[in-house]
């Protein structure tokens, strides 16, 4: 039986429960009506394009991030090649780039009247012309370049962990340096690359904006033109409901393939093994250069030169109002989110049930809703709720009768909630494990308890792990456009939607300067990461 104190946690970790539940059941719910007209217009004209479309986007991804991303932690972590050191982190650059951003740029610059094919067919001719970049391979390439380093942060720090004895074994039985890491780094090294696939797999399952700039037609294009071009609420959650089937499936396999491996004990390394001379170090520079250029800075380079010549006129009193919607929304839902983080972690902490450790773990499942699903899903249950709460009441009491959750701020800020507690979890929770015990017990001998105990003894300690989850939930929302695009008030526009408004019109050089603005400051959360990984394995 637990504790009564470790009760008092238990209808602040309900209450997550429920919300993320909320969601869960209405796409549920949503297969109770279903709308034959619909649904037999798409069966007949989009699904087998829709489904097929899906599976080949997740399957070119999971094979080009794999490939990309173990290739590139192989060589920074086990290699020693001119430029290592300072390739080693400028490979996370990408992490500050949004997938619809990097789409953008690649189309602005490979197409047909783009800066490249133009300058092509002034050098050799009118009949050159480059393979289309609208195409499954162009989306393909962008959704890589832009989710490669999920797999390269994780793979490379398995690799880094696994210290130097098994490899200079393998090296002394007469394996040669490949041989060595296909059958000792590499399986050790497989449940960390597949949960950095798996989150690239989610990621682009997920993905809205660089889809819909290269016009390639996913669940999740499908999911918002059915709710604007339809105007079908219900027929757009139970598209939701297969994205999400989708996703629990890419989980579940994850789980599977992780198995009941073990991280090896050995020391941390820091150093390279293998020493790479000759045209073997030209080639692995080349490479990770290649890459490095590619996914960050043609793409910053680009969005600097169309700023200069269109973006920089579009600084007047409407962008200063995107940039204060888009901050007002990032800084209110990092409040909520770290605050609800904060509070898992210590009912978590405070009450170690099976009951409180399921519902933390439940609470944190929200990271792996798409934005549309959850955007789908919410609006159906608040306008549930309007019209058969809010509304009645608000018309017993006098009042308009008008729907005050439908299209609100406050789903909105419900949506990132949901979506990024496990963002801010993961920090708190690692803080607060830091924290012995005996500190806050000796306190409480000397009688400082209750707040007086947070104020002094938690939240001090706790303070670096609070800023770095607000500051990782503040650029996801900054960069977050499904939910946003789907959700927001009327009015409040944010730099995604900006992004999303000028790229569906073709103005390129008019979406650089939000472009700019996101790339500027999802560089934070990167720098954070690359200066924890200097630490750990400096």
């Amino acid at each position: 039986m637990p504790h009564p104190v470790q009760r008092r946690w238990y209808p602040i970790v309900l209450a997550v429960v429920a919300l993320v539940l909320m969601p869960l059941s209405v796409l549920l719910l949503s297969w109770q009506v279903v709308d034959t007209q619909i649904w037999a217009h798409l069966w007949q004209t989009q699904m087998a394009r829709l489904i097929g479309n899906t599976l080949t986007l997740v399957l070119g991804v999971s094979v080009g991030v794999t490939l990309l991303g173990v290739s590139l932690a192989w060589l920074t972590s086990l290699c020693e090649f001119p430029g290592r050191r300072w390739l080693d982190w400028a490979l996370m650059l990408p992490f500050a780039i949004p997938a619809y951003v990097l789409a953008f740029v690649f189309v602005g610059l490979l197409d047909f009247a783009g800066p490249v094919q133009t300058l092509l067919r002034e050098w050799f001719g009118s009949g050159v012309r480059l393979p289309r970049v609208r195409s499954t391979g162009g989306v393909i390439i962008v959704l890589v370049l832009v989710f490669y380093p999920y797999v390269y942060l994780l793979a490379r720090t398995a690799f880094l962990a696994q210290g130097k004895g098994l490899m200079e074994a393998a090296r002394v039985l007469g394996q040669t340096p490949w041989q060595a890491f296909w059958h000792v780094a590499l399986p050790m090294a497989r449940p960390a690359i597949g949960a950095g696939l798996a989150l690239a797999i989610m990621e682009t399952l997920a993905d809205f904006g660089a889809v819909s700039v290269f016009n390639f037609d996913t669940f999740t294009t499908a999911i918002y033109k059915t709710w604007y071009s339809f105007y079908s609420l219900s027929s757009a959650t139970q598209l939701a409901s297969l994205l999400l089937l989708a996703v629990a499936l890419v989980l579940y396999g994850e789980r599977r393939a992780r198995g009941a491996a073990r991280p090896t004990n050995e020391r941390a390394r820091g150093q390279a093994l293998y020493h790479l001379r000759g045209w073997k170090a030209l080639a692995a520079s080349a490479w990770c250069s290649l890459v490095l250029a590619c996914a960050f800075v043609i793409p910053v380079l680009q969005l600097l030169a169309w700023f200069w010549q269109r973006g920089r006129f579009d600084l007047d009193e409407r962008y200063a109002g995107l940039i204060l919607h888009t901050l007002y929304l990032g800084a209110m839902a990092a409040l909520i989110t770290v605050s609800v983080a904060l509070l898992l972690a210590f009912a978590r902490r405070q009450a170690p049930t099976r009951a409180v450790r399921a519902g933390v773990a439940f609470g944190n499942l929200g990271y792996a809703l798409p934005g549309s699903v959850l955007a789908v899903a919410i609006m159906l249950a608040f306008s549930f709720l309007d019209r058969e709460l809010v509304i009645p009441l608000s018309s017993a009491l006098g009042g308009a009768g008008k729907p005050l959750l439908m299209g609100s701020l406050a789903a909105l800020l419900v949506a990132y909630l949901i979506r990024f507690l496990a963002v801010a979890y993961g920090p708190l929770e690692t803080s607060l494990a830091r924290i012995r015990p005996s500190l806050p017990e000796a306190s409480r001998s000397l009688g400082v308890g209750g707040l007086g105990l947070f104020l002094r003894v938690y939240l001090p300690l706790l303070l670096p792990g609070t800023l770095s989850a607000a500051l990782l939930v503040f650029v996801d929302v900054l960069k977050e456009m499904p939910a946003t695009l789907l959700m927001r008030p009327f009015g409040w526009d944010t730099l995604a939607v900006r992004v999303f408004e000028m790229t569906s019109e073709g103005e390129w050089a008019r979406a650089s300067l939000p472009a700019l603005t996101l790339v500027a400051v999802g560089l934070l959360p990167v720098i954070l990461l690359i200066r924890r990984s200097a630490r750990r394995f400096g």
